[in-house]
């Protein structure tokens, strides 16, 4: 080699710190000096375009110090290279503006180390969303795109993401994750208008190999957010780069978001994180115990216990997790058993909030299983009779089990009046009287929502 590239590198240290220096020289292997070319072996595309992008100059001057009559610098990129850095998170400092518009678009989500595959209890509600997201962890060809997990709180979406991106960082080092949430990309897209810096936004967001996007419904109604991500979206998926993205709902249903974007996100797989069932929960508690032994030592749990949380605390799992932490909490600092008082009045304001609350959304959903029909066409404007009889017993059952006014169940019915609402819920009444099947069908749909 005619350049003496480990001493221009820890002049490259000095310069530009210990962090970026890191995170940006340390994995980059000069190769060779031909025709005034420098070509290093960078550890992935991404690396090699952000060096050439904000350290290109500094390392020309080093280099013609050394005598070498050179013009610029050249990437080739291999996974043999050195191993680079596994963070998605660029270095504290920069060097001039343009980095640190890159490191602030740059700032993902830090990863919390307990939200792994290892640590993810699989049951019947959620076996399809793992099984996709350990595709998608494979880091392999890119099979759907993108993968679109949605469902209620505290269901295992965040938890699925951040697996996703640990096994990613550690079984794909040369690729570049970007995980983050949607309120985070659009405050970096304001970020970036503000400071003219729109074009840094958009070479660095499309140069990522995997990008995972975390509350997506937080964009709909943002116009100008969405063009972007519009953009950034279209961009990425036309280089096979594979998006990983979440939400409370499924993406025909997000309220104000543009349906051009809508569609995007419905052609990969959309996959529904359903509500949890007793099996898993009372599995979440078991492997919870376990590990929270190791932090509270050996903490001796009354027979039912579990299967009582199980049973009491059905609609979040971190509601769970925490009501059991809390209880290893409380026995090992008074040396007492768990027992059922202990858990009743340590747990009072847990099991008050959790007594079970139906959902208008909920009994969509439910009925338009039983009936076999696509939730779209319940809320949708047709009338015939296999869907408008199912939709009305719908209507009945979210009058009769929420709280919700008339007005309200209309909304989420597809905007229909009040009055429409009203009708359906007289006529399934009258029925109930001569139609048994329907009273049957009803009584049991009853008795699946409020189990």
């Amino acid at each position: 080699m005619a350049i003496g590239w480990a001493g221009i590198s820890d002049e490259l240290r000095r310069e530009v710190g210990e962090s970026n220096h890191k995170n940006w020289i340390e994995p980059l292997e000069c190769l060779e000096i031909n025709d005034g070319v420098v070509r290093f072996r960078a550890p992935s595309r991404f690396v090699g375009d952000w060096v050439k992008r904000n350290y290109h100059d500094q390392i020309l001057t080093l280099i013609r110090k050394e005598g070498s009559d050179v013009t610029r610098l050249d990437f080739v990129v291999s996974t043999v290279a050195a191993t680079p850095a596994k963070s998605v998170t660029p270095p504290a400092e920069s060097p001039a503006p343009a980095t640190a518009m890159g490191e602030d678009v740059l700032q993902g989500v830090v990863l919390d180390q307990k939200l792994t595959f290892d640590n993810f209890v699989v049951g019947k509600p959620n076996e399809l969303a793992h099984a996709a997201a350990r595709r998608v962890a494979t880091g392999g060809p890119v099979t759907f795109n993108p993968l679109f997990l949605y469902g209620g709180v505290g269901l295992g979406k965040t938890h699925l993401m951040q697996a996703i991106a640990w096994e990613l960082t550690e079984k794909r080092p040369d690729l570049q994750v970007l995980y983050l949430s949607a309120e985070k990309f659009m405050y970096r897209f304001v970020q970036a208008l503000r400071d003219r810096e729109i074009m840094d936004f958009k070479n660095i967001f499309r140069s990522v190999d995997v990008l995972m996007v975390d509350d997506v419904q937080f964009i709909a109604g943002k116009e100008s957010t969405q063009e972007e991500f519009f953009h950034t979206f279209n961009a990425l998926v036309d280089q096979n780069k594979q998006i990983v993205m979440s939400a409370d709902r499924a993406p025909g249903e997000i309220k104000d978001l543009e349906a051009r974007i809508s569609s995007r996100m419905q052609c990969g797989l959309v996959v529904d994180l359903h509500p949890t069932n007793y099996e898993l929960r009372l599995g979440i508690l078991q492997r919870k115990a376990a590990h929270f032994a190791q932090s509270y030592g050996a903490v001796k749990i009354s027979d039912g216990i579990f299967e009582f949380l199980a049973h009491r605390i059905s609609n979040n799992v971190r509601v769970l997790e925490g009501a059991l932490q809390r209880l290893f909490a409380f026995s090992s600092l008074i040396g007492q058993e768990v027992t059922m008082d202990m858990v009743q009045d340590c747990l009072s304001d847990i099991l008050r909030s959790s007594e079970r609350r139906v959902t208008v959304e909920e009994i969509q959903r439910k009925v338009a299983e039983h009936f076999n029909l696509r939730l779209s066409d319940m809320l949708g404007p047709k009338r015939t009779r296999t869907i408008a009889r199912p939709r009305q017993i719908a209507m009945y059952l979210s009058k009769e089990l929420t709280s919700r006014s008339l007005p309200e169940i209309g909304r989420r019915f597809g905007g229909r009046d009040h009055t429409t609402i009203l009708h359906g819920v007289r006529k399934v009444e009258e029925m109930r009287s001569t139609d048994s099947q329907l009273n049957e069908d009803i009584e049991l749909l009853r008795r699946l929502l409020e189990s």
